[in-house]
Protein backbone atom coordinates (compact mmCIF):
# COMPACT_ATOMS: atom_id res chain seq x y z
CA UNK A 1 0.00 0.00 0.00
CA UNK A 2 2.73 2.46 0.90
CA UNK A 3 4.16 2.02 -2.36
CA UNK A 4 0.85 3.33 -3.62
CA UNK A 5 0.84 6.51 -2.11
CA UNK A 6 1.35 9.90 -4.23
CA UNK A 7 3.55 12.39 -2.60
CA UNK A 8 3.40 15.83 -4.54
CA UNK A 9 6.32 17.24 -6.32
CA UNK A 10 8.01 18.35 -2.99
CA UNK A 11 7.99 15.00 -0.98
CA UNK A 12 5.27 15.41 0.67
CA UNK A 13 1.77 14.34 1.46
CA UNK A 14 -1.33 16.31 3.47
CA UNK A 15 -1.97 14.71 6.75
CA UNK A 16 -5.69 14.99 8.16
CA UNK A 17 -5.84 14.09 12.03
CA UNK A 18 -9.24 12.92 13.42
CA UNK A 19 -9.56 11.65 16.79
CA UNK A 20 -11.11 8.37 16.66
CA UNK A 21 -13.34 8.39 19.09
CA UNK A 22 -14.83 11.81 18.42
CA UNK A 23 -14.59 11.62 14.74
CA UNK A 24 -13.55 15.76 15.47
CA UNK A 25 -10.90 16.89 13.18
CA UNK A 26 -7.68 18.11 15.28
CA UNK A 27 -5.43 19.21 12.80
CA UNK A 28 -3.52 18.89 9.27
CA UNK A 29 0.01 18.33 8.69
CA UNK A 30 2.10 17.23 6.12
CA UNK A 31 4.07 13.78 5.84
CA UNK A 32 6.79 13.22 3.78
CA UNK A 33 8.14 8.87 3.35
CA UNK A 34 10.16 9.30 6.68
CA UNK A 35 7.63 11.28 8.56
CA UNK A 36 5.00 8.31 7.69
CA UNK A 37 7.44 5.20 8.03
CA UNK A 38 8.18 6.94 11.79
CA UNK A 39 4.36 7.35 12.48
CA UNK A 40 3.65 3.52 11.60
CA UNK A 41 6.71 2.44 13.79
CA UNK A 42 6.35 4.97 16.76
CA UNK A 43 2.36 4.19 16.69
CA UNK A 44 2.37 8.11 17.21
CA UNK A 45 2.35 10.80 14.63
CA UNK A 46 5.43 11.92 13.22
CA UNK A 47 5.12 14.73 10.74
CA UNK A 48 7.44 16.70 8.43
CA UNK A 49 7.63 20.86 8.84
CA UNK A 50 7.80 22.58 5.96
CA UNK A 51 8.93 25.71 8.23
CA UNK A 52 11.70 24.14 9.70
CA UNK A 53 12.52 21.61 7.20
CA UNK A 54 12.74 18.82 9.95
CA UNK A 55 10.68 15.88 11.15
CA UNK A 56 8.76 16.69 14.41
CA UNK A 57 7.12 14.03 16.74
CA UNK A 58 3.82 15.38 17.81
CA UNK A 59 3.77 16.09 21.48
CA UNK A 60 7.53 15.12 21.76
CA UNK A 61 8.30 18.62 23.69
CA UNK A 62 4.54 19.06 25.15
CA UNK A 63 3.44 16.11 25.91
CA UNK A 64 0.13 15.88 23.83
CA UNK A 65 1.33 12.84 21.60
CA UNK A 66 -1.22 11.18 19.13
CA UNK A 67 -1.50 7.51 19.43
CA UNK A 68 -1.99 6.47 16.39
CA UNK A 69 -5.39 3.67 15.91
CA UNK A 70 -5.24 3.54 12.26
CA UNK A 71 -4.03 5.47 9.20
CA UNK A 72 -6.26 5.54 5.98
CA UNK A 73 -5.50 6.76 2.30
CA UNK A 74 -7.64 8.13 0.05
CA UNK A 75 -9.29 7.08 -3.34
CA UNK A 76 -6.81 8.96 -4.88
CA UNK A 77 -4.01 7.93 -2.98
CA UNK A 78 -2.93 11.37 -2.54
CA UNK A 79 -4.33 12.47 1.22
CA UNK A 80 -3.84 10.38 4.84
CA UNK A 81 -6.12 10.01 7.29
CA UNK A 82 -4.92 9.20 10.39
CA UNK A 83 -7.18 8.32 13.59
CA UNK A 84 -5.65 9.05 16.79
CA UNK A 85 -5.97 8.98 20.75
CA UNK A 86 -5.47 12.15 21.58
CA UNK A 87 -2.67 13.19 24.70
CA UNK A 88 -4.26 16.22 24.84
CA UNK A 89 -4.63 19.41 22.47
CA UNK A 90 -4.01 19.11 18.98
CA UNK A 91 -3.55 22.93 18.41
CA UNK A 92 -0.02 25.02 19.52
CA UNK A 93 -2.44 27.62 20.68
CA UNK A 94 -3.36 24.93 22.95
CA UNK A 95 -6.68 24.89 21.48
CA UNK A 96 -8.17 20.89 21.29
CA UNK A 97 -8.29 21.53 17.41
CA UNK A 98 -6.48 23.80 14.77
CA UNK A 99 -10.07 24.39 13.39
CA UNK A 100 -11.37 26.27 16.65
CA UNK A 101 -11.60 29.62 14.35
CA UNK A 102 -14.69 30.25 11.97
CA UNK A 103 -14.47 32.00 9.04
Amino acid sequence: MKDEIKFDANGLIPAIVQDSETKEVLMMAWMNAESLRLTIEKGETVFWSRSRKEIWHKGATSGNVQKVVEVRVDCDADTLLVLVEPAGPACHTGERTCFYRTF
